[in-house]
């Protein structure tokens, strides 16, 4: 699409938005040089689409005043997932989609609070300045060595490294790659703790001491000293909102997730200066700490009680470019060979169905795809079929080698026609996760490649 957009500009001075480039990017002429020197035919093999279809795409781009591009976990789960979205910001700096009304790009996090949980420091690589800032305003000294992600943990679990286990919410075993192998993991801690408002099949694998805490959901009322307590969140538009629960709660005995890490706090560091209990006793004094040690949360209490609460800044929304150059930096990064070497090899991604929520699981019906009562199956396209020798409902055996060299199958899914580009392949996660091993994970951001799965197909014998 950028190609396009560069060779409309040597007809219409509008494609580009010069103005915008000229004051605000760095990196242009590169980056130009580089996209024009790429030939079509190698963007029509490694994007899997017609030259055609690509300039339609670009079309409606050149066509339209205000572009924002949104994606999920189908862009950022590949092995070039970074560079990915570098290129979706490239190509939104060409026309100055960037720091515009209703422009931007615009990654999806479902869940109710995920991008409050990093904006509050839940990172395992925290920086120097953020944890100086903590300090400084809470009277502590925070731990400088780095943590582990997901993928990390899951290897440490395995390898007997980590001793306790503290999940709060989430479906851990079931979520993370290789559901068999994060389960034994799990097995050989000392402690597992989970902090939760339902039952989940994580809570069935533990350590050989666990303990499940249940917690106060979102919509119960949550009464504490001061009286009934609101907490914030933040959503995936870094807005920031009021929560407060109206249901009676399911049992006199449920504590809050506040609360809980509270007490655990004063279990674990009884010497603790940290005003842990008072905290709990109005969460408007967790927040007024909040605006002293977090960035663009200043007046923090006041704001978040405004009709619609209120947006964290960004620097970018306002053509502030917080890199070394002070502008915005066009990526670079060479257009990456996708296309498997073995031609009997598909690529499959894992996915959600209608009826699920993360790990939840509903009902076996998918609405999206039109399937009724079945998971276990493998969407294909026609042609990949018929050169197998598979027809629709046939009974197919899936194979992934991983990079550590381990085989990992699963056997006897339904394969299911579907308009899916050739040479791709898609199913249901978690009855994928056990394709992916662990380290099957990208390079450039230790997301594990659920969207990037290279498997065999083969009727079941």
């Amino acid at each position: 699409m950028a190609k396009v957009v560069f060779e409309a500009s040597e007809t219409d001075p509008t494609a580009l938005d010069q103005d915008f480039l000229d004051r605000y990017t760095t990196g242009l002429d590169e980056y130009r040089t580089m996209v024009e020197a790429t030939p079509w035919s190698e963007l029509v093999e490694q994007a899997g689409l017609t030259e055609a279809e690509i300039r339609g795409a670009a079309d409606v781009y050149l066509g339209a005043k205000r572009t924002v591009i949104s994606w999920c976990l189908g862009v950022s789960q590949h092995q070039h997932g970074v560079d990915t979205v570098r290129e979706i910001v490239n190509l939104l700096l060409l026309r100055g989609n960037v720091g515009r009304k209703g422009t931007g790009p615009s990654p999806v996090r479902g869940h109710s609070n995920v991008q409050g949980n990093r904006t509050c420091g839940i990172n395992h690589k925290p920086t120097e300045e953020w944890l100086a800032k903590l300090d400084e305003v809470c009277g502590i000294t925070s731990p400088r060595e780095p943590g582990l992600d997901t993928v990390h943990t899951v290897a440490a679990l395995h390898r007997g490294d980590l001793k306790v286990f503290l999940g709060m919410g989430g479906n851990f075993v079931r979520a993370a790659p290789d559901t068999k192998l994060t389960a034994e993991g799990m097995g050989r801690c000392e402690l597992t703790v989970h902090v939760s408002t339902k039952l989940n099949r994580s809570h069935l694998t533990h350590g050989k001491e666990a303990l499940i805490l249940p917690c106060l959901g979102r919509t119960e009322r949550d009464e504490q000293e001061s009286g009934p307590q609101s907490i914030s969140t933040e959503d995936a538009m870094s807005s920031v909102m009021l929560s407060l629960g109206s249901r009676k709660p399911a049992s006199p005995h449920l504590l809050s997730e506040p609360e809980i890490i509270a007490r655990l706090a004063r279990a674990v560091m009884p010497a603790s200066a940290t005003p842990w209990e008072w905290y709990v006793g109005d969460y408007d004094r967790i927040r007024d700490v909040m605006a002293k040690a977090l960035p663009g949360f200043e007046g923090f209490n006041e704001l978040v009680r405004q009709k619609y609460g209120f947006r964290i800044p960004q620097p970018a929304r306002e053509r502030d470019f917080r890199t070394p150059s002070g502008k915005a930096e066009f990526s670079h990064a060479d257009l990456p060979n996708v296309i498997p070497e073995e031609a009997d090899v598909l690529v499959l991604q894992t996915m959600r169905s209608h009826d699920q929520w993360n790990t939840t699981i509903y009902s076996a019906d998918d609405r999206y795809r039109g399937v009724r009562n079945i998971r276990e199956l493998v969407f294909m396209n026609r042609r990949d079929m018929k050169e197998r020798g598979i027809a629709e409902g046939d009974l197919v055996d899936i194979v992934a080698t991983s990079r550590d060299g381990s085989v990992r199958s699963i056997t006897a899914f339904r394969a299911l026609e579907y308009d899916t580009p050739r040479g791709s392949a898609a199913g249901y996660f978690p009855e994928m996760n056990v394709l992916l091993g662990p380290d099957d994970y990208s390079r450039q951001s230790d997301q594990p490649l659920m969207k990037d799965i290279r498997v065999r197909i083969a009727k079941t014998a």
